[in-house]
């Protein structure tokens, strides 16, 4: 259903020029979105594929260690989307004591993005709301520091920003001024805890997700926190009861018709067809995330099998090494030690063993302070993760 453009135009002043500025109507959508046929039937398998995810990771034998490296994979991709050319072998090799000699502002970033994750939703499990404070807090984790460090993390702008272009005057998109950011926030905060007539928490996802890109009320790190509030909707919604759902890769993969269906809302007031958009990258990025759980328990499975089949009195130690591998697929024989209680020989000898038998590779070529990576688990968590 087109309507007219779902904001009006205001003016405002970016680097010297006077620009229109585009203020959002409050949501939700008039008139009111149309869910049926079709996008009633896309709906509900939305929902039957985030309902097979959440009960997929519950049966894993430890679905902790799925949701830790799943959220890095995430916070890979989605940094990917701004532009970051880091991987996920980085992200994990920062992490080891912060190893020198990788890409360091664009790993700081990704890092930050675990942060902002981690920080939400330790709060929503304490029954913090999901509100405009909580996403501030958030901000403020994203871009605390590194790149970006210097754009007032954690607090809405006080300036005009502009989207694409090379000056405000040729931009693709302009939002808001910074005088209408508070009262934008304001009601979307106040959409986000509707109480009368509630729609689907996934409706309600799509739409707050748009809305919040449109408002771009921060300085930078918009697109990386607009992306998060979608999986902390889907869990404080219920869906998910950790959140296992992001959508970047879909994006990522599909950039082109993000950004012409996020401007056709703005301009045609064309709800529906971001919302199927949007249930269709549901639908597809649950499907392949229990896909990716099978495999690799299938995986691990196979795995302990092949250090089982060794038959050698050293084979319990080489299955605590390669359990040691599962919690971080990427890990160091100093760290191995500390975390699982083993000697450094003894450590030692168990990865040499898996090395061997082609479950492990060091990465290194060093005598010391080696690293060894568990090539077959990182491989498939890399899948699409490929910097732009």
């Amino acid at each position: 259903m087109e309507r007219q453009a779902s904001g009006i135009y205001a003016h405002s002043i970016a680097g010297g020029e006077t620009v229109r500025a585009f203020v959002p109507h409050p949501l939700p959508p008039a008139p009111a979105l149309d869910i049926s046929g079709a996008r009633q039937a896309l709906l509900e398998r939305a929902t039957l594929a985030i309902g097979r995810l959440d009960s997929v990771c519950l049966l894993l034998p430890d679905p902790k260690l799925f949701l830790y490296a799943y959220v890095r994979r995430e916070a890979v991709l989605s940094s990917q989307i701004e532009g970051t050319q880091s991987s996920l072998s980085d992200l994990l090799l920062f992490e080891l004591d912060e190893l020198p000699g990788v890409p360091f502002d664009d790993v700081v970033e990704v890092s930050n993005y675990v942060a902002a994750l981690e920080h939400g939703m330790a709060r929503l499990r304490e029954g913090f709301p999901l509100c405009n404070r909580l996403l501030r807090d958030m901000h403020q984790h994203l871009m605390g520091r590194g790149r970006g460090s210097d754009k007032a993390p954690g607090e809405f702008r006080r300036s005009q920003n502009w989207i694409g272009g090379t000056r405000p005057g040729n931009a693709r998109f302009v939002p808001p001024p910074p005088q209408e950011v508070e009262a934008c926030m304001s009601a979307l905060e106040k959409f986000l805890h509707q109480q009368e007539a509630p729609m689907p928490v996934l409706i309600t996802a799509a739409l707050a997700h748009v809305q919040f890109e449109t408002i771009h009320p921060f300085l930078d790190g918009n697109g990386r926190l607009g992306r998060l509030l979608i999986a902390l909707q889907l869990h404080h919604g219920g869906l998910l009861a950790e959140p296992l759902l992001y959508l970047s890769l879909y994006f990522k993969q599909h950039r082109a018709v993000y950004y012409e269906l996020l401007d056709r809302v703005r301009t045609h007031g064309d709800w529906e067809a971001w919302v199927d958009f949007f249930l269709e990258g549901v639908e597809a990025t649950a499907q392949g995330a229990v896909q990716t759980a099978r495999r690799l328990v299938t995986l691990f499975q196979q795995d302990t099998q092949r250090v089982a089949a060794l038959g050698t009195r050293a084979a319990p130690n080489v299955l605590r090494v390669l359990d040691a591998l599962r919690q971080r697929p990427l890990c160091s024989l100093k760290q191995l030690c500390a975390q699982n209680g083993m000697s450094f020989p003894t450590a030692s000898k168990a990865m040499q063993t898996l090395v061997n038998i082609g479950l492990a590779r060091e990465m290194t070529g060093q005598r010391r302070n080696r690293v060894f990576v568990y090539d077959a688990y990182l491989n498939i968590l890399n899948e699409g993760g490929e910097p732009l």
